[in-house]
């Protein structure tokens, strides 16, 4: 039966015990002596459940607002070496919108 890291998250210290218990793996040896965050490390190991939720970005071009982003920041350090206060600030509210963006679109 597969789970994911979330099923596996909810589950009592007992409940992974008994995963442990049926799964031959070398993550989970001495799975009694483990508390809750380590068995559940481990059993996501023995498992082969990923132990993060990859967010999706909707409606929006990540790459290129990325690409943009580090443009930005390059010219915000030009910017800063040359003093040009107006540039910087310009770059950097940008940066700080296109971030809100992207937060938005994340599903």
């Amino acid at each position: 039966m597969s789970h994911t890291y979330e099923e596996l998250k909810k589950m009592t210290v007992a409940q992974l015990r008994e995963i442990a218990k049926e799964t031959d793996h070398e993550a989970v040896k001495g799975y009694t002596q483990l508390n809750k965050d380590h068995l559940l490390k481990a059993v996501c190991a023995a498992l082969n459940v990923d132990m993060h939720v990859h967010h999706e970005v909707i409606g929006v071009d990540k790459t290129k607002i990325k690409q943009r982003i580090r443009q930005l920041r390059k010219e915000r350090d030009e910017a800063g070496e040359a003093k040009d206060r107006e540039k910087m600030t310009a770059a950097r509210k940008e940066i700080r919108k296109l971030k809100k963006t992207l937060r938005r679109a994340t599903v």
